[in-house]
């Protein structure tokens, strides 16, 4: 199963809505079910649209919150063992182990949004209207859920910055108001950053590190000449959605809503102007931790024209919405890597996002 399905579980429900099968009778003539077709079909429109923008999620340990389990949480975290180092003595048990499990909890938030249209959901079809209203408010729930996470991720407090450069001369930077135009991202950064985390023993995902990149600062990247000849003759394999590529034990997934930060704390530039700053994160195995609510994740509610009642008394508003319940939460710090750096080209108009 696609990693970004198992982002939510996807639910329609209280959707009113007459199905040509299920009309309203004489006897009861409230009853307005979406029918299964209906359901499949929207429920889908809103999958389609919600995953391609859950990228922040895509590496997250997933915890599912059973219906009704309450507003709160628990993830695990599970401390390494230390080395075995003393020996076996031949025919004698050894004391063994035990497992050392701490928790970390985290309380759930609820999102959502809607569109109120005038007279536009018909008994018998699927208005195209209805049909446009749900992939807008998909990709307004993928961005939504995907910046809860990014924001949270965003606190990490293992940061680096990306050094100035001169002729060659690299000059480390211990501060984001420190860097300039030329603190761009490298290969050597990219390099430094493994160690950081191999130094660590963090886990990786299927068999490599991965970070989150903002296009702006992946240009920069594939800039470099040492990851152009890593790619002159390569074909690498791209599976993660927004990945551009691989080199020194990372896959890079680019997406736009990676953070850009432009305020008070940025470098400048020759007119005293903030320079956009791009955060890319740099992630291990069990780094954090993200929800998955069965039967609440994120459900798309329907509502037909006159079902609000007296609230709407000359049956006029038809609604198409969406809410979801998430939380996302860092469990291992040192797995978890943020890099701040700057373009020389994209910086002084990039907008903070």
């Amino acid at each position: 199963m696609n990693r970004l399905f198992d982002c939510f579980s996807l639910t329609l429900f209280g959707a009113h809505v007459n199905a040509t099968t299920d009309a309203p009778t004489e006897a009861d003539p409230t009853h307005n079910d979406l029918s299964p077709e209906m359901k499949t079909f929207y429920d889908m429109t809103l999958i389609d649209e919600a995953q391609a923008n859950l990228v922040h999620d895509q590496f997250g340990q997933k915890r599912p919150i059973p219906k009704n389990g309450g507003k709160t949480i628990e993830f695990r975290k599970f401390a390494p063992l230390a080395k075995a180092l003393t020996p076996i003595t031949e025919g004698v048990t050894p004391d063994g182990n035990t497992l050392n499990v701490s928790t970390v909890t985290a309380g759930v938030s609820q999102y959502g949004d809607f569109i109120v249209q005038s007279d536009v959901l018909e008994l018998t079809a699927i208005d195209n209207t209805i049909v446009e209203s749900t992939k807008l408010l998909g990709r307004q729930a993928g961005l939504t859920l995907d910046t809860v996470t990014r924001n949270v991720l965003q606190a990490a407090t293992n940061v680096s910055y990306a050094s100035k450069w001169a002729d060659g001369v690299e000059t480390p930077v211990e501060e984001r108001s420190e860097m300039d135009a030329t603190s761009v991202l490298k290969v050597d950064t990219v390099n430094q950053v493994v160690a950081k985390l191999r130094s660590v023993n963090a886990p990786t995902i299927d068999g490599k590190y991965v970070a989150v990149i903002h296009p702006f600062a992946a240009y920069e990247l594939m800039r470099d000449p040492e990851w152009i000849d890593a790619h002159k003759y390569a074909a690498p394999e791209n599976l993660y959605a927004g990945e551009i590529g691989e080199i020194g034990g990372v896959r890079f997934v680019q997406s736009s809503e990676a953070l850009i930060i432009k305020d008070g704390t940025c470098p400048e530039d020759g007119d005293g102007n903030p320079l956009a700053v791009f955060s890319t994160l740099f992630i291990g195995a069990g780094a954090y931790g993200v929800t998955e609510v069965t039967g609440g994740g994120l459900q798309t509610i329907i509502k037909q024209k006159g079902s609000a009642g007296t609230a709407d008394p000359l049956d006029q508003r038809s609604s198409v919405g969406w809410k979801a319940l998430k939380t996302a939460e860092i469990l291992i710090p040192d797995y978890l890597v943020r890099v701040e750096s700057v373009s020389p080209r994209f910086s002084a108009t990039a907008n903070a996002n």
